[in-house]
């Protein structure tokens, strides 16, 4: 799944012209495509043009673009090549590439690595160019709404799996011996406090994921499973802390972020797990005593000697 791109260069379906990335070397052919969308008299799209393939993939790393329209004959660079770094450098955006005669098998080729559509260029007119347009905003934006809604349907299960996994998780033997049920009906507000400080953790998570910034995670988790550990916490009580954080930190979000909070949560809470698991083996290690003796006695107890 391409979350940071999709995140980064999501496309709003609104008011706004589309922006369509024009990559041709030649500026005739640029200028007529251009007179050709002002002859249509649709406002709906906006064009920018850029001459070579280096210019455009440094412009898609920066930029929110709706299509892109990609000459097949550009100097220095393969057709093949051209299309493959395009599609790596924008994965969810719509590409209709041009060519100057008709080739069936360099369309399909074309289709195959990645094109939506294809266009001959001594054929395009207003109505055509427009028609192609349109149905590749439409088409992506219905394969948009559909991987949406696919996730968050799987974010849903994720979350109600989880809770269902939680219910047969017994609590800490730790816990059970002081006569604590799970935290979040034992100790209420400390469990609502825990919530909190794991849903801060997992914005930080997702920033730190996102815009290549660095935070102490780790080291919060870290302390945050020490807490856990005093409170004689166990691991029913690390899943309802990741599943109810995760439920409200996912209300108002945009589906591709909410994937990213989905997709980041599943590493925080193996994570958390793994320091509690560590924090319970240090207490044990430190509490055992080193020599073990028998009852009313003294004396170390002895490994009984080989006859």
């Amino acid at each position: 799944m391409r979350l940071v791109a999709s995140m980064k260069k999501e496309i709003m379906f609104n008011n706004e012209p589309t922006k369509i990335l024009l990559v041709e070397d030649n500026p005739e052919d640029a200028q007529l495509l251009r007179e050709i969308l002002v002859q249509s008299g649709d406002n709906q799209f906006q064009l920018i043009h850029l001459k070579h393939l280096e210019e455009a993939l440094d412009y898609l790393s920066g930029e929110s673009i709706g299509i892109i329209l990609l000459d097949l004959s550009l100097p220095n660079d393969s057709w093949l090549e051209a299309m493959v770094r395009i599609h790596h450098a924008a994965p969810d955006v719509p590409v209709i590439v041009m060519a100057e005669t008709e080739n069936s098998a360099m369309a399909i080729s074309a289709v195959r690595a990645g094109a939506q559509d294809y266009l001959i260029k001594g054929q395009i007119v207003a109505s055509l160019l427009v028609r192609v347009l349109r149905y590749a905003t439409e088409h992506y934006k219905l394969l948009a709404d559909l991987e949406q809604t696919q996730q968050r349907e799987q974010q849903e299960r994720e979350i109600q799996t989880l809770e269902l996994f939680s219910s047969f998780l017994p609590t800490s033997v730790t816990a059970q011996t002081f006569g604590l049920g799970p935290l979040r009906n034992s100790l209420p507000e400390i469990f609502d406090d825990l919530v909190q400080r794991y849903s801060n953790l997992l914005d930080l998570a997702l920033e730190q994921r996102l815009y290549k910034v660095e935070y102490a995670v780790s080291e919060a988790l870290r302390a945050l499973s020490e807490r856990l550990g005093f409170l004689k916490s166990g691991p029913r009580d690390v899943v309802e802390i990741h599943s109810t954080a995760l439920k409200k930190t996912l209300k108002g979000v945009t589906p591709q972020k909410a994937q990213a909070y989905t997709e980041e949560g599943r590493w925080m809470v193996l994570e958390l797990m793994g320091y509690l698991v560590s924090y319970y083996r240090n207490y044990f290690i430190l509490s055992v005593p080193k020599k073990l003796t028998l009852p009313n006695s003294t004396k170390p107890l002895k490994e009984k000697e080989h006859e």
